[in-house]
């Protein structure tokens, strides 16, 4: 008397469709739907301002005494100017450090990831009315500072 032979293949096809299926949607659930989510509605007028404002790291700015970041007090206008761009035309690496961590609740944080070398930009598209100081980590007697504010017309 022989024994029908049975093939466990389809089970454990079957078993493994349904742990996909649950990471998925384990991972849809948890991770994708709420970072989705997170970026409020901003207007297209302030995710695309008329202009950009420049900083222009100076050359011989790692001279203390030298002009550093030009304007190193900055006033930027959601709608007009909110896109800032550091240009580094110095010879020498730089960060943009603020003082306190800043984050831009559709932006994320502030502050470049690592050394702006010479010639490279760093940008950042400000969206909320705010105010900080940054500075240059190798350099810390390089500072500016930036003001946020709603366009008045």
């Amino acid at each position: 008397m022989s024994q029908p032979t049975s093939s466990h293949a389809y089970g454990i096809g079957m078993i493994a469709l349904l742990v996909g299926m649950s990471v998925t949607i384990v991972f849809y659930t948890s991770f994708y739907l709420p970072e989705s989510l997170l970026k409020p509605s901003v207007s297209e007028e302030i995710l695309h301002p008329e202009g950009n404002l420049i900083i222009n790291i100076a050359e011989g700015a790692v001279t203390q005494g030298n002009e550093n970041f030009v304007p190193n007090m900055a006033a930027v206008e959601l709608e007009v100017n909110n896109r800032v761009v550091w240009t580094n035309s110095d010879i020498t690496g730089h960060t943009v450090t603020p003082d306190h961590r800043q984050i831009d609740s559709y932006s994320g944080e502030f502050g470049s990831h690592g050394v702006v070398l010479s010639g490279e930009t760093y940008e950042f598209l400000f969206t909320e009315e705010q105010e900080f100081s940054y500075y240059c980590i190798p350099h810390p007697w390089m500072m500016g500072s930036i003001s946020v504010g709603k366009a008045r017309f």
